[in-house]
């Protein structure tokens, strides 16, 4: 990849203030002050800030998140069918009912059979036709139970585990770690030769979301125990099952010991650790109780040579369990998971029972969201990349991409230039991280090719069997990579997903169109407040290339050391002090953040955000930039990254985020700021504000 040359944005570029035009004024000026007039307006306020969610009265150095957004938190209500919500849930909002336009019109007849308009349409009409559910009744999910039920050896569960193998994990997304079926499996590149795959083996087996639900002696914890045992007697009475008290306890006590067995978020995150290689016999030797050889064919990759065992050792306890437990406990588990996975597609008793735990007990959330919500979700999980090729058609300009484009080399150069000035990394290392980023590929809205989708069969009618034969497609998918060369420019998200990520073994990051809407980005806006808001998400991504994982990846993605030691120790040192620095945050009373377990995004947001405001003065090219309304730029540029997180959870949701997951809550984001040399200047932030960071004390990484 060429080097990116500095280029200003153009309807990105700051609007500088001019004089009214008078009859002095050259007629060129006047045209361009009419034509200045005439330019769309942005979607927020003057300049796309949504400075009515601010409140004025809070000091930025006492509390930026605040200052930035305690008027949009004091007006906003968490919508009563979530468990939090973000600036993230505003466009994700905006996209379902996009995408919801786009299904309903796909289900009105004439599509052609066999279409992808006509599968999407049907997938979604067969969701919301709950009469014919409610008839369907348990039919559809029988012949799984009747399978479970006629499991008799160690062989036939092992065959039964297998062919329930799904490709429903992601090692690097710390939301799918794990999956409820016992094992997943991640097909990804070949983390030591990223030219072929690998078939990731990851660990699940576990109904609530983390280890520590299952282990935590708290009284919270042992309540959540308890009524997730009723929760699952609940679910079998509803599959008809007796004795559901006992099946209930049993299957709470497998997975306890599941749990035991788990790594935690921190340890799965450890590359290194997880770079293990199994031969196909070292899976009989090194995690015996699963008869491998039925598990396999099961699972159709008998004829595969070698694995990878993310967690190696949860994955040989956890054969074990399946060696020693006895098989009439297995059988109840696989029941109640099967019911558990199908209840969303099954009549509203089983609906209603799943969401009374999975989203109330679990998340706080109050109410089931709307049903063509859940139907615009299913659709898209099954057929994300035929729905989101209709959704660019419609909601995202090839204006809008090379907007973001230009800004992203905008971006690469000025990480490029940070590099350069690095006084603690040595030459060697800076070439290395330099040739890495020369070697960065982008995705923006959309995929280059799209998925074919004329394998899936999808029956109008069928809502059950639907969803099954969407997992099972994807799952095919999946396996047949690995007799395949790699695809270097697989998306991992569909274009109406509001995200944004970095793809190490690939060394890519992507964009989908829908997170680039107002207010991470807005064609309209101020250059500040682009900068600071979709700038600092692509300086973000850019820098998870570079953070406590991506560092580990060369520039061909194969997991290698490019650093020298003493360069090294120098990034894990500065990496440390952003751990203590997050580990003091208290979210809730006796919960402190886990500084190493958000390490790698905070660092990510820490040069990210640096990288964003390089770029948007290297943007203006000598230029002095505007103050609008009285706002500087480097407070509209650090405003717009705020806006970013505003966020509200309830209690039980915030407990969740920060036990299991790997971004710190949005108010603690916000506050990378207080590393960001600008930033006090720009704000008048003095020692003994609430955020002051002494000169020595800011953490400065990249």
């Amino acid at each position: 990849m060429t080097t990116w040359k500095s280029l200003l944005l153009g309807a990105c570029a700051p609007v500088l203030l001019s004089a009214p035009a008078t009859a002095a004024t050259p007629p060129k000026a006047q045209a361009a002050a009419v034509a200045d007039a005439a330019k769309p307006k942005p979607k927020y306020g003057t300049f796309g800030f949504d400075t009515a969610g601010m409140d004025r009265a809070i000091a930025p150095g006492d509390d930026f998140y605040g200052y930035a957004n305690d008027g949009w938190m004091k007006t906003t209500e968490i919508p009563a069918d979530r468990g939090s919500y973000a600036t993230f849930g505003v466009l994700a909002d905006v996209a379902a009912e996009r995408t919801r336009a786009i299904i309903e019109d796909s289900a009105k007849a004439g599509a052609p059979a066999g279409s992808d308009a006509r599968k999407i349409g049907d997938y979604y009409a067969s969701f919301m036709d709950e009469a014919a559910i409610e008839a369907a009744g348990l039919k559809p999910l029988q012949p799984e139970l009747d399978r479970i039920k006629a499991i008799n050896s160690r062989a036939d569960l092992s065959r039964e585990l297998g062919a329930s193998l799904r490709a429903d994990v992601d090692a690097l997304n710390a939301t799918d770690y794990t999956t409820d079926r016992l094992l997943g499996l991640w097909v990804a590149e070949d983390m030591n030769d990223t030219s072929k795959y690998r078939p990731y083996l990851m660990q699940g087996g576990l109904g609530m979301p983390d280890r520590e639900y299952y282990l935590d002696a708290s009284p919270r914890f042992q309540e959540l125990r308890e009524k997730y045992q009723a929760h699952i007697a609940k679910m079998l009475t509803l599959a008809g099952y007796d004795d559901v008290q006992a099946r209930a306890a049993r299957v709470l006590a497998l997975e306890t010991a599941i749990a035991r067995a788990h790594w935690t978020v921190g340890a799965t995150g450890d590359m290194a650790k997880a770079n293990t290689v199994w031969t196909r016999g070292d899976l009989a030797k090194k995690a015996p109780g699963i008869d491998w050889t039925a598990f396999l064919q099961a699972a159709g990759m008998a004829q595969q040579p070698s694995f990878g065992p993310w967690q190696p050792s949860a994955i040989s306890d956890i054969a074990g369990l399946v060696g020693s437990q006895p098989i009439a406990t297995w059988k109840d588990y696989l029941a109640f998971h099967a019911i558990e996975r199908g209840a969303p597609y099954l009549s509203k008793a089983l609906v209603d029972e799943h969401f009374a735990f999975n989203s109330t007990a679990l998340a706080g959330t109050p109410q089931q969201r709307d049903r063509w919500k859940r139907g615009v979700d299913n659709t898209s999980e099954a057929l994300g990349e035929a729905v989101g090729k209709l959704y660019v058609e419609r909601h995202f300009t090839p204006e809008a991409k090379a907007q973001m484009q230009e800004m992203v080399k905008n971006i690469l150069v000025a990480f490029d230039a940070r590099i350069d000035r690095l006084d603690w990394m040595s030459p060697e290392t800076k070439a290395k991280a330099k040739e890495k980023l020369a070697n960065f590929r982008v995705g923006v809205g959309y995929p280059d090719k799209w998925r074919d989708y004329s394998g899936l069969e999808i029956v109008r009618g069928d809502a059950y069997g639907n969803w099954e034969r969407g997992e099972a497609f994807e799952y095919r998918r999946n396996v047949a990579k690995l007799a395949g060369p790699v695809d270097r420019d697989e998306w991992w998200m569909t274009p109406q997903t509001v995200n944004a990520l970095n793809l190490p073994m690939q060394n890519m990051i992507v964009f989908p169109a829908a997170i680039l809407e107002p207010t991470f980005f807005d064609p309209n806006a101020d250059a500040a407040v682009n900068y600071g808001a979709i700038g600092g998400v692509i300086g973000h991504e850019v820098v998870h290339g570079f953070d406590d994982t991506g560092a580990l990846f060369d520039a061909k993605g194969n997991l290698k050391n490019w650093w020298t030691p003493a360069d090294m120790a120098q990034f894990k040192a500065r990496s440390q002090a952003l751990a203590a620095q997050y580990s003091a945050y208290e979210p809730l009373p006796g919960l402190h953040l886990n500084g190493n377990q958000v390490l790698g995004e905070n660092i990510a947001d820490l040069a990210g955000l640096a990288s964003a405001y390089d770029a948007y003065h290297l943007s203006l090219k000598g230029q002095a930039a505007p103050v609008i309304d009285g706002f500087t730029a480097d407070q509209r540029f650090y405003l717009g990254w705020a806006q970013n997180y505003r966020s509200k959870f309830r209690e039980a949701s915030l407990r969740r985020n920060v036990l299991s997951g790997v971004h710190s809550p949005g108010e603690y984001r916000a506050q990378t700021v207080r590393n960001q040399d600008p930033w006090y200047p720009a704000f008048d932030v003095k020692a003994g504000q609430g955020l002051y960071l002494a000169p020595d004390q800011r953490v400065k990484i990249w």
